[in-house]
């Protein structure tokens, strides 16, 4: 495991600031938005559609304090991008936004560094003032759409409306209480890793922040490889994961291989108290992966002779199958869901961090048995 702390030059052309939203594309973006409202706490916040004037796409906009998701469907047949990506990939990430200072001037150095433009800047507007954006292409078919909206006041991007639905049983449930997007995680096919990698470094003037190897994390049957990048102000981290070989397929191929390109696999969404969180959306009917008692009782042992010390109940942690992985500095916590839709793709983590900036690598393999055991029910082992 390695932290780098070389950032290079702080951009002078524009600024990328942090996560501003993800957007998914989806067979059945209301019934999606439901289900993220229901069973991971959102909100709903605002709505562009039919009844907004909006006759191609239609868009959910929900909220978790800090963290916006847009839900996306076509509204019909002519729009042949959407209907080919669902068909290639299933529902699952589109893009990745993050909010930015000076757009202008950025997206003409990422087309200097040779980025691929795929919608040049544009301004869109309503009463609530103008909002410029600007797309370009990542890994696999995976964008970033660049937001600057220093000028607009209202709740999301204008010419969306209020929310079209507002059930009130969304009110009786336990809040999860989710801060923040803590960071969103890339598979990407083997050995494209490090081009990927390249490409935030010169286009995006990221940085490395953290990689782990194949040696530090695998199992008797996978193994992983893992880079970190993120901005310059390190406010937004992008690890980028690539299967190793091994005896077995890894959960980074099956992803591949069903997910049909690289792709999102992960949102980590951060919480200030993850106890609590994870009793909410067990509540709300939220499925987890389930991690052996073993690994609790080696856990506890370890930390006997550690400077570390975990303030949390392990009893309880124990009981809800929260990971724990610490240094000599600090530790997180994490669990992570079962795959969120029927294709072995896409799933969400839960973490929180006392003065650790890592990513779990020393619960990876325990991660890795966990996956593998759900693997080998769907035959993919």
């Amino acid at each position: 495991m390695t932290y780098y702390t070389e950032k290079g030059e702080e951009p002078i052309n524009g600024k990328i600031e942090y996560f501003d939203h993800l957007t998914f594309w989806v067979g059945n973006a209301k019934q999606a938005a439901q289900w993220y409202c229901t069973h991971f706490g959102f909100k709903p916040l605002c709505y562009k559609g039919l009844e907004t004037g909006c006759r191609d796409i239609v868009s959910h906009v929900i909220k978790q304090n800090k963290i916006i998701f847009v839900l996306q469907s076509a509204l019909d047949e002519k729009n042949e991008e959407m209907a080919k990506h669902l068909i290639k990939h299933g529902d699952g990430v589109k893009d990745i936004a993050f909010s930015v200072i000076d757009l202008v001037p950025l997206i003409e150095k990422i087309r200097e560094k040779g980025g691929k433009i795929v919608k040049e800047p544009w301004t869109e507007k309503d009463d609530d003032g103008h909002v410029m954006m600007a797309t370009v292409q990542t890994y696999g078919d995976t964008t970033h759409t660049l937001v600057e909206r220093k000028n607009f006041n209202g709740l999301f991007l204008p010419n969306y409306k209020g929310a079209l639905f507002q059930p009130e049983f969304f009110n009786e449930l336990p809040a999860a209480n989710l801060q923040f997007i803590d960071h969103v995680v890339g598979n990407q096919p083997d050995q494209m890793m490090v081009p990927v990698s390249d490409w935030y470094e010169k286009v995006l003037q990221f940085h490395r922040f953290w990689s782990v190897d194949d040696k530090e994390v695998h199992t008797k049957y996978s193994a992983l490889r893992s880079i970190v990048v993120t901005n310059y102000e390190e406010t937004l981290k992008m690890p980028l994961n690539e299967p190793a070989p091994g005896l077995r397929k890894s959960q980074i191929q099956e992803y591949i291989d069903y997910y049909g390109s690289a792709g999102v696999q992960h949102i980590a969404l951060n919480s200030n108290n993850i106890i609590d969180s994870i009793e909410s959306l067990k509540k709300r009917g939220l499925e987890f992966l389930k991690i052996p008692d073993t690994y609790y009782e080696t856990l506890k042992e370890k930390l006997k002779t550690s400077k570390t010390k975990v303030k949390e109940d392990m009893n309880m942690l124990q009981k809800l199958k929260i990971l724990v992985d610490y240094d000599e500095n600090g530790y997180l916590l994490q669990i992570f869901t079962k795959c969120v839709q029927d294709r072995p793709t896409l799933f969400l983590e839960v973490i929180q961090r006392h003065n650790h900036q890592g990513f779990g690598a020393g619960n990876f393999k325990s991660l890795f048995e966990a996956i593998e055991a759900d693997q080998q029910t769907r035959g993919n082992l």
